[in-house]
């Protein structure tokens, strides 16, 4: 039903294209929304308004770049010099990203506490998973155009590793590489897919949205919704908490931005591109460096890939793993076997993932340190483990495991949290 208002050109425009009815169904007061979500649950908002900043501060950027081997380096310094405010444009563009993927990473954990990728919402949480992978695609493809010494490297060695795939794995590199070495084709089709791959993810987060809305949002609790009783408005009572969460964010994005601008970048890449000079130390950007660890971690000493050591080699068995360390996040809603969504219920599921947030943290950081010595036999357990959770610790709990009892709904918990107890 189209909403009428007093203006006769919005009711005009509302009759033709109900974009206003469409609005308020989606965000607004005709959203109804469990009332008991808390602030977790703004991560998801603060990524959409994340990627629409990225959006615009990289369209801007193109305007200034030049996809050239020869220029590229020097256009990126041209815009921090001299185009108006450029400087501003690029760190609110190049912060951004490790802002994205703060956010998308806190979204996907509190989806992984609360039990958000549970039935009926596991395609909502196969979607998500792809656009982790979209954005990690489109983050790999910014890096390398700087053109600097870390983006021109690390170009080469994320490229090579598909030349470990048997038989086609070569003419994937070619392909990607557009000859027989990183050069000028490279930068054209990595900085064409780079514009294109934030539209597909506008269009995976459109599809994300629709499933979303289809069965409304988990909650703390991840009891189902019961009736009314349980839901409120989406708006102005959880706009006004989103606002909220998002100027406290914004108050940190700005103050990297204007304050620590180079904080999660590398200093090699300040210095053009050198095919003949290799960095002593190859790193990818921090939110990669988990997947680096993994990758790393099979050597041919390492006991995960004795039992394969006679079909594939080492490094295709890093490839797939790292790859795999993604793509089991897919089955999350069949490796686990609970009944019961929300970790509070669950304490012995609770403590296996703040164990499992320490081994991510744990392959983070090792994966940032050169491949020898101990750093080698810490990041092969962390690996062991992180597949162990996924595949070994979530099925077993989740099916051994005796959960507490659940409220029967939202409102019964809220109220029985009112309840004045004894002697009050």
């Amino acid at each position: 039903m189209s909403k009428q208002f007093k203006n006769p050109v919005l009711n005009w425009i509302e009759y033709r294209l109900p974009i206003f009815s469409f609005l308020d169904d989606s965000v607004g007061s005709g959203y109804p929304t469990p009332k008991n979500i808390n602030y977790w649950w703004n991560f998801g908002s603060i990524a959409g308004f994340i990627l629409v900043v990225m959006i615009a501060s990289g369209i801007v950027l193109a305007m200034h770049y030049t996809a050239h081997v020869d220029y590229a380096f020097n256009s990126i310094e041209r815009i921090m010099r001299d185009v108006n405010y450029g400087w501003l444009i690029r760190y609110i563009h190049m912060n951004g990203g490790s802002m994205f993927f703060i956010v998308v990473y806190i979204h996907l954990f509190r989806g992984m506490y609360y039990g958000s990728y549970k039935a009926p919402r596991e395609l909502l949480w196969m979607i998500g998973v792809f656009i982790l992978l979209a954005m990690m695609a489109t983050a790999f493809m910014g890096y390398v155009l700087p053109w600097g010494q870390m983006s021109f490297w690390g170009a080469t060695v994320i490229t090579n590793l598909f030349s470990a795939i048997p038989i086609v794995g070569d003419s994937i590199v070619t392909l990607l590489w557009g000859g027989f070495s990183v050069d000028n084709p490279t930068l054209n089709r990595f900085f064409s897919l780079h514009y294109l791959l934030p539209f597909i993810i506008v269009g995976l987060v459109f599809i994300h949205l629709w499933a979303l809305h289809e069965h409304k949002s988990n909650n703390p609790l991840g009891v189902d919704i019961k009736g009314e009783q349980d839901l409120i408005p989406f708006h102005p009572y959880f706009t006004s908490k989103d606002l909220y969460g998002l100027s406290a964010f914004m108050i940190f994005f700005m103050a990297i931005v204007f304050f620590a601008p180079n904080l999660f970048g590398e200093p090699d890449n300040y210095i053009p591109a050198n095919p003949l000079a290799t960095p002593p130390h190859i790193v990818p950007e921090w939110y990669f460096l988990p997947y680096y660890a993994i990758l790393r971690a099979f050597t041919k000493d390492f006991f995960l890939y004795w039992p394969v050591a006679w079909l594939i080699t080492a490094k295709l068995a890093g490839v797939i793993a790292m790859f795999a360390s993604i793509l089991l996040l897919l089955l999350m809603p069949w490796l686990d076997g609970s009944k019961v969504r929300s970790s509070k219920f669950r304490p012995i599921y609770a403590m296996a993932f703040w164990i499992f947030i320490l081994d991510c943290l744990v392959l983070g950081y090792v994966g940032g340190k050169p491949a020898e010595g101990a750093f080698i036999v810490i990041g092969q357990i962390a690996t062991a483990y992180y597949f162990a959770h996924l595949l070994v610790v979530i099925p077993l709990v989740s099916r051994l495991e005796r959960p507490r009892p659940i409220p029967e709904s939202i409102s019964a918990a809220v109220l029985a949290a009112r309840a004045p107890q004894a002697g009050e």
